[in-house]
């Protein structure tokens, strides 16, 4: 086989790789393969190169790649020729995987229509072995993606058909191991959920059949709005028929779906465990993708296993390293390096492979870092459930999956700890945690733990803690073959000095620095660009200066300004829009912040720490204050204003000095089931509209206005609720737009009923006076009925702290004696300050009108850019950040701490 395309792309020639350095070669030639023996037009050939802003040398362009193509090929450029309007790849199945993938499952459709159902599923796995990936893995443009897709679905095909005749055959366990994980891959496909129902049925397991098919319905619905098929509607209606007499207390009173998963504890926690790994596999699946872990020549990581009494000697790499931890007589694992060489890596991958090898009920790895856990504070139970909530949150709603779903997860034993990071935990916190995590795991609990060799080492030496069950296995040092060629994989030529000092001195500063993936890596993105000298490599005298060096070329190079399109935007362009200088300057800011607060977990609801106490305290106070100071100014002069102002915004600064800062609320706006809820909720709100309207001696046609708004602002928060798919993972975007849905719903909600009370007690109170005092100006009565108010909706906001202090601002507030108004329009400019204002105050207390502020204050001097999520999710994609679970973290502590070590100037 000389060209593959099922999988990523791979080219061999005599035996060897064919390294296609140039991206625009490799899609030239997988336009080519998709469509062998078969005129490829140019126009084709743009589109898969350029997409849609080719430039206007487009077909000449295309002439040179192809040229280059044919020349990198050597003696298979000859299989490209020229015809008509385009070019023509001749090719036999025998040289083209996806050509003979096709033809085996001809063989096996054959076999099968004689009756040789054992040879057919032989022939079909055979086909299905030269599948690596998804077709065109990590390579396709839009143009490309539509061919590719329908190789996808070929292979889908193949492997329903193979399934189909395993179970003629009776093969139902095999059927259920690989369809389980296939339907994992494809949610949405409904024959390869059939044959698994059927599987599942044939082994008795109706309540997983039924879970297979409420999955499916679920999603079904949510994405397509449609039901599943009648072929599938049927076979469940025959599974509760069938399962009726191993449960007929179940089953005859739950004839429907709704009512059997709602009474159906154990079925519906069973949905939270699948949905759980279906998350976690598309969300590392994603990140490594981003991360291009799967290239075609990654750098090859090996561990070999700590010498300790009664543990068995291993060794092996990463491809090695799910079974390896499969064989261990105690699941528990701890993985050492030194800095940089590969243990987030192979967190990562591990966690991939034993998702792929996962069978039903087994349990789910989740790999966590560990620099947000206190073990002083915090069991690590108690944390690990509280991740699983952050990271998918739909997992506490009770009524999707049962109450407390995150804490039965982890205490059940349905999950896999993956901890990455034991180093990045404070120094004074290593021993305690150890402690715990050898303490909770040593009724033989599946764990896996990495961190740098010398922190693991200074703890058991210091402390005498171990997880005395696991194995310890180490990674090794890059190799300096591995080293050379994985850098001279594109341009061997370029790569020669560095190669010749790496063989003459190995252990001189350069053999030394790239003995660790980090720092290899590093080389390669700095140096394998056009123009760049690798050379230069070989003038440091020092390994932390030759070090510092590389880390110091990432950002540049991952913000180096390239040529655009002509039509494109350099302001708005991915790669044109932030400067190096300045993304340095940013980034280093959030380095800094981070290593000042000892953590690696960059999430934007705690970036109010970045700004002094003080500081963020007077922002928030001062923003209440100024609403206020227009509303008392307005409704009677500059003395009310002043009372307002120091009222209220003297409140917001001691809740935001000295209170709890807030965190963000998973919800989602949802009205399914809300209608009682909101009843409830609207009856409440009305009781609160009317004893305010009777308070100020309203009318009675403006008492029953107050108390239908009261009742719908107080109702509205009800649409508000839990998310209800825990297939779905929390990222910093997705939680940011639902608690800012949720902070916007809720302030505007009170502004406009704050401001229409307001502006109702400015226009039309009646002036009854019940305790007046200082001569009338005061009146305790309205003072006691402003505080009560004032604390009520302090409590709601933030609880204890804010119920005081503003119930005290509405107390004095609320007890000020003003005369009516003179001008009917200032009672409604009057209402609205004082709506923006509690408005505001609101606002301010939910943790995205919290970071809003902040991020302002930030942006406006200097410290951090404009529109920060857009410009995380870049530095992301741009490999400088990488993301975990709904948080961002530098791609490696290294760089954070290098990127901390410069000063705020430079």
């Amino acid at each position: 086989m000389r060209f593959r395309i099922l999988g990523t792309l791979e080219v061999r020639a005599n035996g060897d790789r064919v390294s296609l350095a140039s991206p625009r070669q490799q899609r030239a030639l997988a336009v080519l393969l998709l469509s062998p023996n078969a005129v490829v037009p140019v126009e084709r050939m743009i589109d898969a190169l350029w997409a849609d802003e080719p430039p206007a040398t487009a077909v000449k362009q295309v002439r040179n790649c192809v040229s280059a193509l044919r020349g990198r090929l050597g003696e298979l450029g000859g299989l490209i020729v020229t015809e008509g309007p385009g070019y023509r790849l001749q090719i036999d199945a025998g040289d083209l995987d996806s050509l003979f993938f096709r033809r085996r499952v001809a063989v096996a459709r054959g076999l099968a229509g004689q009756g040789k159902l054992a040879d057919a599923v032989e022939e079909i796995r055979n086909a299905l072995a030269l599948w690596r990936g998804p077709a065109l893995d990590g390579l396709r443009t839009t143009t490309l993606a539509g061919r590719a897709a329908l190789l996808d679905e070929q292979r889908a095909d193949a492997v329903e058909l193979g399934a189909e005749w395993q179970l003629r055959l009776g093969e139902t366990g095999e059927v259920v191991r690989e369809l389980t994980e296939f339907c994992g891959e494809h949610p949405m496909r409904e024959q390869s959920h059939l044959l698994l129902m059927r599987a599942l049925t044939k082994e008795g397991r109706y309540a997983e059949a039924s879970m297979v098919f409420h999955g499916l319905r679920r999603r079904l619905a949510d994405e397509l709005g449609v039901d599943p098929n009648p072929d599938l509607r049927r076979l469940h209606e025959q599974i509760l028929r069938e399962s009726k007499p191993s449960a007929p207390a179940e089953t005859a009173a739950e004839p429907e779906p709704e009512a059997a998963a709602e009474a159906a504890p154990d079925h519906r926690f069973g949905r939270a465990v699948t949905e759980l790994a279906e998350a976690v596999t598309w969300q590392w699946r994603a990140e490594a993708e981003l991360r291009s872990l799967h290239r075609p020549q990654p750098i090859v990581l090996q561990f070999s296993a700590v010498a300790r009494a009664g543990r068995p000697a291993l060794r092996g790499d990463l491809d090695d390293i799910a079974k390896t931890y499969a064989a261990l007589p105690v699941r528990q694992l701890v993985v050492l390096g030194d800095p940089g060489s590969g243990k987030s890596v192979l967190s990562l991958v591990l966690t991939l492979e034993l998702l792929r090898a996962r069978g039903p009920g087994s349990p789910v790895p989740v790999l966590l870092s560990l620099a947000s856990w206190d073990p002083r504070r915090e069991h690590l139970d108690r944390w690990l459930a509280g991740r699983l909530a952050e990271n998918h949150p739909a997992l506490l709603n009770a009524r999707e999956y049962g109450r407390d779903a995150p804490t039965r997860l982890v205490l059940g034993g349905h999950v896999v700890p993956i901890l990455d990071g034991l180093d990045e935990m404070p120094a004074d916190l290593r021993a305690t945690a150890l402690d715990a995590l050898d303490q909770t795991m040593a009724v033989g609990r599946s764990l896996v733990l990495t961190s740098r060799s010398a922190e693991y080492e200074q703890v058991t030496r210091e402390s005498g803690a171990v997880l005395s069950t696991a194995t310890v296995v180490r990674l090794e040092p890059v190799t300096r073959q591995e080293a050379i060629t994985y850098l001279s994989a594109r341009e061997h030529d370029r790569w020669l000095p560095v190669a010749d000092r790496l063989r003459r001195d190995p252990d001189g500063p350069l053999g030394r620095t790239l003995r660790t993936p980090l720092m290899v890596d590093l080389a390669r993105i700095g140096y394998g660009r056009p123009g760049a000298d690798p050379a230069e490599l070989l003038a440091a005298e020092d390994e932390a200066v030759l070090e510092g060096q590389l880390l110091d070329s990432l950002v540049p190079n991952a913000y180096a300004q390239v040529p655009q399109p002509p039509g494109r935007n350099p302001k708005t362009s991915p790669s044109g829009r932030y400067p190096a200088a300045q993304a340095t300057r940013w980034l280093g800011f959030l380095a800094r912040h981070l290593e000042e607060r000892r953590g690696r977990d960059l999430a934007w609801w705690r970036l109010h720490r970045a700004v002094p106490a003080g500081t963020r305290a007077a922002l928030a106070g001062t923003l209440i204050a100024l609403f206020f100071l227009a509303a008392g100014w307005l409704s009677a002069g500059p003395g009310l204003g002043a009372i307002y102002a120091l009222s209220f915004g003297g409140a917001g600064y001691l809740t935001h000095r000295f209170g709890r800062p807030p965190e963000p609320l998973h919800s989602e706006l949802r009205f399914a089931g809300a209608a009682g809820k909101f009843a409830v909720r609207f009856a409440a709100g009305a009781v609160v509209g009317v004893l305010l309207g009777l308070g100020w001696s309203l009318a009675t046609g403006l008492v029953v206005v107050l108390a239908l708004v009261f009742g719908v602002v107080f109702g509205v928060h009800v649409w508000l609720a839990k998310p209800v798919d825990a297939s779905r993972v929390s990222s910093p975007r997705t939680i940011l737009r639902n608690e800012r849905t949720g902070a916007i719903a809720l302030s505007v909600s009170f502004l406009v009923s704050a401001g229409l009370f307001d502006g109702m007690a400015f226009a039309f109170t009646a002036q009854t006076r019940f305790l007046p005092v200082l001569g009338g100006r005061f009146d305790l009565a309205l003072a006691i009925a402003g505080g009560l108010a004032g604390a009520l909706f302090g409590f709601f906001m933030a609880r204890g702290l804010a119920a005081v202090c503003y119930g005290v601002a509405g107390a004095i507030a609320g007890g000020q004696v003003f005369p009516p108004a003179s001008n009917p329009v200032l009672p409604f400019v009057a209402g609205l300050c004082f709506g923006c204002g509690i408005g505001v105050a609101v606002l301010v207390t939910r943790a995205w009108g919290n970071y809003f502020v902040h991020h302002f204050w930030l942006a406006a001097t200097g410290r951090l850019p404009w529109r920060l999520m857009h410009f995380l999710d870049d530095a992301h994609r741009r490999g400088v950040l990488r993301q975990a679970g709904d948080v961002y973290q530098f791609r490696h502590a290294r760089v954070q701490e290098r990127l901390a070590e410069a000063g705020p100037g430079e």
